[in-house]
């Protein structure tokens, strides 16, 4: 893992003052004990689904590496390597300039509901949430928690303002408040923020674990689609 602190100098940002937040020790050694029981046990449970989805993602798209490795920024700005099973062609990063024009999300991040660059298998995977099951690796390895603001690429956090960084004052997570939501992809840039910001001021095990049964019923009863 890159221990390097992406934001840089030039955008005037006073990390002493972003990052300044209620320690929580209890807490946050609590929630790195689930955090490893729980992706653990996950991983075991899961491990024959992980393995025919890397088959099916094989035999789809035999060009690549079932499993697909992003750059991502973590707590206070550090960089890290984050994994997904593959639901997009290979060209997909170089494509998705000239996509830009049809994002659907305000601000830094990007959504577009008919992407092209998602292939037959990725869409449902990426409807499933199964794409994001081998986060379940980086949890175990401290880079991410099962719940925190969902990890953003290093070219969005560069057009974050002061208030937006505040969202990386804590451990990224596979789900949060936005993740968890049934209308998300109707949710502004700013309103996912605030929610972030709202889930750092109110974090504890019980507020975990209401996301994560919430996050639960949207996968299993509820999904709108991205």
């Amino acid at each position: 893992m890159n221990n390097e602190a992406l934001i840089p100098s030039s955008a005037g940002v006073d990390t002493n003052t972003v990052f300044t937040y209620e320690k929580k020790r209890l807490y946050s050694f609590l929630k790195r004990f689930f955090d490893i029981i729980l992706s653990l046990c996950a991983l075991i449970v899961l491990s024959p689904l992980l393995i025919v989805i890397t088959i099916l993602i094989s035999l789809w798209d035999g060009k690549g590496h079932p499993i697909f490795v992003q750059t991502r920024v973590g707590k206070k700005g550090r960089l890290f390597k984050l994994y997904k099973f593959r639901s997009m062609c290979l060209d997909a990063e170089a494509m998705k300039a000239k996509l830009q024009k049809y994002n659907e999300m305000d601000g830094p991040a990007f959504k577009m509901k008919d992407d092209p660059r998602i292939t037959g298998i990725g869409k449902f995977i990426r409807k499933t949430n199964i794409d994001e099951l081998p986060q379940l690796i980086n949890i175990l390895k401290g880079d991410m928690s099962i719940v925190g603001p969902r990890p953003p690429l290093p070219d969005e956090v560069a057009q974050y303002s002061e208030s937006d960084m505040k969202r990386l004052a804590v451990t990224p997570g596979l789900t949060c408040y936005w993740q968890a939501s049934r209308n998300r992809n109707d949710i502004s840039f700013e309103q996912w923020m605030e929610m972030d910001r709202k889930y750092i001021a109110e974090r504890s095990l019980r507020t975990d674990a209401k996301i994560i049964l919430k996050t639960a019923y949207v996968v299993l009863v509820h999904r709108d689609g991205r």
